[in-house]
């Protein structure tokens, strides 16, 4: 077992909690970089905010590896990112483990989501500091946490056509993260982590078909009827505009590629869309 002392930021985020948990069950040492210390519990913990700088470089002092999990406020991320680089380097941290996104500096990707990622990726270069940068897939959950709005509607509704999502579960990528943390030879790599297989939209819907023993089609939408439906649906209309402009990017080809580094890594290949149905329902 490595004597690195490694820090997760977004510890009780949905990725962090995941990483968090993996790392207690490995027995290393490990502390949890949080906005609220008190919902942590097992290890160590220190007050983190990625929008405040305050505290963010003693917040860091000790750390031999940090797991900067990307922040999710969108349109603020790159000047989070930056500061926490910033603070790091402050802290004397050797090591940042940054999640990026597949195929981040493409001309094929989510255009949206991907500047950001790149300008981190280019502070954390000319830091100095050592990084692996782990330019993670569409989570498949991105797509079965909408399963029970498709049971309910009778149909799973999309703007994807019939473009490759190489997914892969939440759980899968958290892992692949520690297994980086914890592992050598990672230093200064970056790696476009892809699921083993690839789906559709209709794929998707077929699966949930088979093991709810009902009828749910795939009905492809314009993207602007996709994103009106889920206005409708309660959404807010700039974050819906921004699943249906997903949609269109995997449409295009941004969600798919045949990379197997992430099954390297993480040592198996990554689950079947099967198996995430499955557990989604």
């Amino acid at each position: 077992m490595t004597n690195k002392t490694i820090a997760i930021t977004g510890a009780t985020g949905q990725f962090g909690a995941i990483a968090l948990d993996l790392l207690k069950t490995k027995n290393a040492d490990v502390i949890a970089l949080v906005r609220s210390p008190e919902k942590i519990s097992g290890v160590e913990a220190r007050k983190f905010d990625y929008s405040k700088t305050e505290g963010q470089v003693e917040a860091l002092k000790g750390i031999d590896t940090l797991i900067l999990v990307s922040s999710n406020e969108i349109g603020q991320r790159s000047v989070q990112h930056k500061n926490a680089i910033e603070s790091a380097k402050k802290a004397g941290v050797k090591h940042i483990i940054y999640t990026s996104l597949l195929g981040a500096t493409n001309d094929n990707t989510v255009k949206s989501l991907a500047g950001e990622h790149v300008e981190t990726e280019a502070a954390l270069k000319s830091s100095g500091i050592i990084y692996t940068i782990l330019r993670n897939g569409w989570y498949t959950e991105n797509y079965t946490a909408s399963i029970s709005a498709a049971l309910a509607n009778n149909a799973f509704y999309g703007s994807a056509k019939n473009g490759r999502i190489s997914s892969a579960l939440r759980a899968e990528l958290a892992e692949t993260a520690v297994n980086v943390a914890l592992g050598e030879g990672h230093e200064n790599k970056t790696y476009e982590l892809a699921g083993s297989t690839s789906w559709t939209l209709a794929d998707l819907a077929a699966e949930i078909s088979k093991q709810t023993s009902r009828n749910i089609p795939y009905v492809d939408l314009p993207a602007e009827d996709y994103a009106e439906a889920l206005v409708q649906a309660g959404l807010d209309s700039d974050f819906a505009g921004l699943i249906a402009q997903w949609d269109v990017d995997a449409s295009k080809g941004a969600l798919f590629s045949e990379d197997k580094t992430l099954e390297k890594l993480l040592g198996r290949p990554t689950a079947k869309l099967d198996v995430a149905v499955k557990q989604s329902l």
